[in-house]
């Protein structure tokens, strides 16, 4: 076999289904060649997909399947292809799967006569772990089989509910005529006939669902089926009984027919083994179980109980362990037992794997449909935005090309030469593809200024998903260009309903100037290098970005909101009243700084006499004049307390709020905005600070700056108590937009705390929930795959009788601690010691303070959750099909929710982060110009940058209404160069996050400083807590 070329596996290109191109091999690590093929005789193999069509491989007798498997992985450019494997049936008329470490001579008898199929081989309990779009494609062509040949068994209500999503993604909407004549020329259920009117009513009201979400929708109706994923082996048990035995994620099953009879969950089961035909379950000593410590089960013979026992030990390796167990070492004179182990990554691995990768969506082909629409790789529909692309397009790449067709002939893909023999199949839809690359989405500038200029020069803030740690970017032009496809609608929406990636990488066009050296020498020593002016400078560039965030609420906000006749009047008078005098002032106050700071670098002779180089004198006397400002300062809280009650009032109103937060000039929470005025004072008093920390006693500005100090610190001091309240108010306000199924989460006495992942140990092993911890209760969630992207609460412990103790040796899962309630006790797992001992602190604070106080009921969640079961552990065979069908005969199409929130950030960057990191990032914000360069670009490019909320907000200029992209920092490291990197440049600072690398360079040795201390405070939390006591609760 010739090894794939390494330009190619360097630059990750490759095509799904048939490409004429290799990608490399997907389940191999990033850089890793896939496994050199032995010499030998070379054997086709025939591998059926689950389309149905067959493909070619052409391969050594003496690979490995493992080989033959990343082959079969690479053809269709599957990335999560671990949840798949190929079956056959062996010479004993058995259905197995192919061992990946056996050599295929060993395992095929007559290679050349046998078929192999690809298949889904674990199917985990929730598809929204699956991450890739081909991935629940895949998924969704095995259920459409599973009800085909009638072995997902289900209810009438259920069967004709996942064909109208079927053939929703195959036809597309309804029409009454095409979809019974589609429906009488193909069979998708054993006696589909008489359902026929039940299969067309459920299709009529999945109007608008792209195929992505029919897949989705499909999914979640059979993932809550008995028998999903069940694949039954015949029995006995030791009476003669005639059972079937099964495996899942949650362990081992019993069947009797269809009907599910037991269940032996992992965590009980001790040891699988056999013995000749009898299957051994060995379960873990139990005094409140009626069960022997020893089941006994026989099967038809000895290689029935090894094909059951192989794929148990497998599930249970997949599903429960953190990384591929490594293999026992040889025995040195005799064997006892099988040396068989489950090889591949486990699925922990392979979420982490695809969530740290960043790989370009490209798209690939739905044999069976009809639908015109862009199918790509991407997570599921969320808020409609407009996503810019990385790559140059050419016309052929649209969406609106010729339909593609698919060919049915066999395609022979060959080890020795894939490209080559690929191309004997020239499909448009392949040729189309042929020249786009897998790649991480950040580019060179010089390798995305082609696309930019197909690009609107504006561009809008977008929301966080799943699976890449990068800039966030987003476009407002009618007719941008995704990823090489045209967007068919004519706003700043997807065509397929997505939103884009919060953490995908940004797209600055050629407007964003490169400035040369010599541009940069100059201006360094036209301008001064005292410390006080560059303090100065800071002053001037928050100010500049502060009047900003004061006119989204006074221009952007009034206009889009303040206008509407749902809006109460006492609210318009509230806002107009506090903030346009506050608007009024900070314009002439910056009018002044702007000034000074002209005269100070030296544009007229008056700083020759140096009468000018200070700032102490404007700061006093404006400050004086913004003491009669003091009752609009504290008129904060009631205007966030007023315009929560007018949302509450008012669904359109609170609809209203939510359309204008999703708008690129509302690029944080719109509440921050509102407490903006109340956060600028403390900048105001660091600013004077640290001037003072500068001058010497004897300068003739520190008297004026001494001065302005005592001034701004009586009103902070004033306005301390309101502050910390009103940050705990607008916490819990942000944080109930995130949450489904939480009722009275805002009531008085209830502090936020600290959120952030954790595992939680299940029957279906470590599962990723987002814990909320407030003063009285812990909340812990998933994050819902549907348009919201809001997070789901799964269930709730109170904090007033908790104890909660280590029990990593309790156990065997690293930094594992268990939290004991009253009535619930759940085991988790932080993701590194540091975030455990995070945890812990904080919640033993909260439990210790719960204690003495009275605070609020921690009856939190909704009517169908208020028992306290988790859903995950809550048996699913309690819900009745019927139940299951009617929850989705109508698909939910919620308002859209902003995807970027600090719960999101957390979520997909696996980390935590206190109440205390909130009021730290608050008190830490700055902007200011900075020449920022990528890890293989070679010029700087000049960005207005914003730090606010723990991320980077860059604009082409502090003029522009609205960031170009944003960068999250939480999990980023911020540190120097080093040699090796080449970087010969003063006052650089290098952001990296795994693989991606930013570097960032500032204009003196204070702003140096500066932008170092605020990035670190956001990228290492602070693992202290601030608890507020009952007296300092927010008025509600």
């Amino acid at each position: 076999m010739v090894e794939p070329d390494p330009e190619q596996m360097a630059s990750g290109t490759g095509q799904r289904l048939g490409a004429p191109e290799t990608l490399g091999i997907s389940t191999l690590d990033p850089g890793h060649r896939p496994p050199s093929m032995p010499s030998g005789r070379h054997v086709t193999i025939r591998v059926r997909m689950l389309d149905d069509t067959e493909e070619l491989f052409d391969i050594s007798q003496k690979a490995s399947g493992k080989v033959l498997f990343d082959l079969v992985c690479t053809h269709m450019n599957l990335i999560e292809g671990d949840y798949f494997g190929l079956e056959f049936q062996n010479h004993q008329k058995m259905m197995v799967w192919l061992d990946h470490i056996k050599p295929i001579i060993k395992q095929l008898r007559r290679p050349k006569h046998t078929i192999l199929r690809f298949a889904v081989k674990f199917f985990p309990p929730d598809h929204a772990q699956l991450l890739e779009e081909l991935t629940r494609y895949l998924f969704a062509l095995q259920i459409k089989q599973d009800i085909s040949c009638g072995r997902l068994t289900c209810n009438d209500s259920s069967a004709a509910l996942m064909v109208s999503y079927i053939i929703q993604s195959e036809i597309g909407d309804f029409e009454e005529s095409h979809c019974r004549s589609h429906l009488l020329n193909n069979s998708y259920i054993p006696d589909q006939m008489p359902l026929i009117d039940k299969i067309m009513e459920f299709h009529s009201k999945n109007i608008g669902q792209t195929p992505s979400e029919s897949d989705y929708q499909l999914l979640e109706v059979a993932r809550r089926l008995e028998m999903y994923g069940i694949r039954l082996h015949p029995a006995k048990d030791r009476e003669g009984t005639v059972l079937s035995l099964a495996v899942a994620h949650t362990g081992v099953l019993v069947f009797q027919g269809h009907t599910k009879i037991n269940a032996f969950n992992w965590s009980k089961v001790r040891k699988l083994s056999f013995k000749r035909k009898r299957f051994l379950i060995k379960l873990r000593p139990d005094l409140n179980s009626s069960y022997q410590d020893t089941l006994e089960f026989l099967m038809g013979n000895r290689d029935c109980c090894k094909v059951f026992w192989k794929i148990c030990v497998e599930y249970h390796a997949f599903f429960r362990l953190f990384e591929e167990p490594k293999p026992k070492p040889k025995p040195v004179l005799f064997t006892r037992g099988s040396s068989f182990r489950f090889s591949g990554r486990t699925q922990k691995q392979v979420i982490d794997y695809v969530k740290e990768s960043e790989f370009k969506k490209i798209p690939f082909e739905r044999k069976h449909s009809r639908v015109q629409h862009n199918s790509r790789l991407s997570p599921l529909p969320s808020p409609r935005h407009h996503e810019v692309p990385t790559e140059r397009c050419a016309p052929r790449d649209r969406v609106d090309s010729p339909p593609q067709h698919h060919w049915k002939e066999s395609v022979l893909v060959s080890a020795e030469d894939p490209s080559a023999s690929r191309t004997t199949r020239a499909s448009p839809s392949h040729q189309s593809n042929g020249h786009e690359g897998r790649t991480g989405s950040v580019s060179r500038p010089e390798e995305t200024r082609g696309a930019a200029r197909q690009t609107h020069q504006e561009h809008q803030s977008t929301g966080v998903v799943p699976n890449s740690p990068h800039l966030s970017v987003s476009s407002g032009h009618s007719h941008g260009m995704v990823n090489g496809q045209k967007s068919l609608e004519l706003c700043g929406h997807f065509a397929d309903g997505r939103q884009p990636s919060p953490l995908t990488s940004p797209l600055l066009n050629d407007a964003c100037c490169i400035r040369t050296d010599d541009e940069d020498e100059g201006r360094r020593k036209r301008f001064p290098t005292d410390r006080a002016y560059f303090i100065a400078k800071e002053l001037l560039t928050t100010e500049r970005t502060y009047l900003k965030d004061l006119e989204v609420i006074t221009v952007s906000f009034q206009s889009a909101v303040g206008q509407d006749e749902a809006t109460p009047d006492s609210l318009k008078n509230t806002i107009h009243s506090t903030f346009e005098p506050l608007h009024k002032f900070h314009t002439g106050f910056l009018r002044e700084v702007e000034q000074r700071l002209a005269l100070w670098e030296g544009r007229s002779n008056a700083h020759i006499k140096g009468d000018y180089q200070r700032i102490g004198d404007v700061m006093l006397k404006n400050f004086q004049g913004l003491k009669p400002l003091t009752a609009n300062l504290h008129k904060q809280s009631e205007v966030l307390l007023e315009l929560e009650k007018a949302c509450r009032a008012s669904h359109k109103l609170e609809g209203l709020c939510k359309d204008f937060e999703l708008q690129k000039v509302c690029y944080i929470p719109l509440n921050v905005f509102v407490l903006r005025p109340l956060h600028r004072l403390i900048h105001y008093k660091q600013i004077l600070e640290r001037l003072c920390k500068h001058y010497p006693a004897t300068h003739v500005d520190f008297r004026d700056c001494r001065a302005a100090l005592a001034d701004v610190s009586e009103v902070v001091e004033q306005l301390q108590g309101s502050l910390v309240k009103m940050e705990n108010f607008q916490k819990l306000l942000e944080l109930k937009k995130d949450l489904i199924g939480v009722d009275n989460l805002v009531v008085p006495g209830r502090e936020f705390i600290r959120l952030g992942c954790l595992s939680k140990l299940s029957g279906k092993g470590l599962q990723q929930r987002m814990f909320f911890l407030f003063s009285d209760v812990i909340l812990y969630t998933s994050r819902g795959m549907t348009a919201t992207n809001q997070f789901k609460v799964h269930g709730q412990l109170p904090l007033h009788g908790m104890t909660i103790r280590e029990s990593e040796d309790e156990w065997g899962v690293p930094h594992a601690f268990t939290l004991v309630g009253q009535r619930q006790s759940v085991v988790v797992a932080a993701s590194s010691l540091t975030e455990m001992e995070k945890w812990m602190e904080d919640i033993k604070m909260a439990i210790e303070t719960a204690k003495t106080s009275n605070g609020p009921s921690s009856d939190l969640l909704t009517n169908n959750l208020t028992d306290n079961k988790c859903l995950e552990d809550s048996s699913v065979e309690a819900e009745s099909e019927d139940d299951t069908a009617a929850s989705h005969t109508v698909p939910e199409r919620p308002a859209p929710h902003r995807g970027n929130t600090m719960v999101h950030v957390c979520w997909h960057r696996n980390t935590t982060v206190s109440m205390v990191d909130f009021s730290v990032a608050v008190e830490n914000q700055l902007s200011g110009n900075l020449l920022r360069k990528f890890k293989n670009s070679n010029g700087w490019q000049k960005l207005w940058v914003v730090f606010t909320n723990f991320s980077l907000f860059f604009y082409k200029s502090h003029q522009d209404d609205y960031p170009l992209a944003s960068l999250p920092l939480l999990g980023y490291s911020v540190t120097v160069p080093s040699e090796s990197e080449n970087i010969h440049k003063d006052y650089v600072f290098k952001l990296h996050f795994k693989s991606h690398v930013y570097y960032f360079r500032t204009e003196s040795e204070y702003t140096f400083e500066r932008w170092m201390e605020v990035i670190h405070s956001a990228t290492v939390p602070s693992g202290r807590t601030r608890v507020l006591n009952n007296k300092e609760s927010y008025p509600h």
